[in-house]
């Protein structure tokens, strides 16, 4: 199991957009086949940066996810709203002190 966090940076007039848009794809993302986890957060102090956590069971799980349908149409959807490019991360955990 591995970690993938991802950053967008959002244009100020997008958020209410990319909020509704993360609703509506929110439980289809967790409940794709190998994702285990979902979170969405907000910066503090900077309220157009948005970081999403997920949890993948393999990294072949990720993969499948990243070339399906419902990736292509999320995208689709979000990335014209960023004001940056995304940056992201996949991270295995070392230690967990839940």
């Amino acid at each position: 199991m591995f970690t993938r966090i991802v950053k967008m940076e959002f244009e100020k007039e997008n958020i209410t957009s990319f909020l509704s848009s993360f609703e509506k794809v929110k439980e289809k993302i967790r409940s794709f086949p190998g994702c285990t986890f979902l979170e969405l957060y907000q910066d503090k102090k900077d309220i157009t940066i948005f970081f999403t956590y997920s949890k993948w069971e393999k990294e072949s799980d990720l993969e499948n996810y990243r070339n399906s349908e419902l990736f292509k149409n999320v995208w689709t959807t979000t990335k014209p709203m960023f004001r940056s490019k995304a940056q992201a991360w996949s991270v295995d955990t070392l230690h967990s002190l839940g």
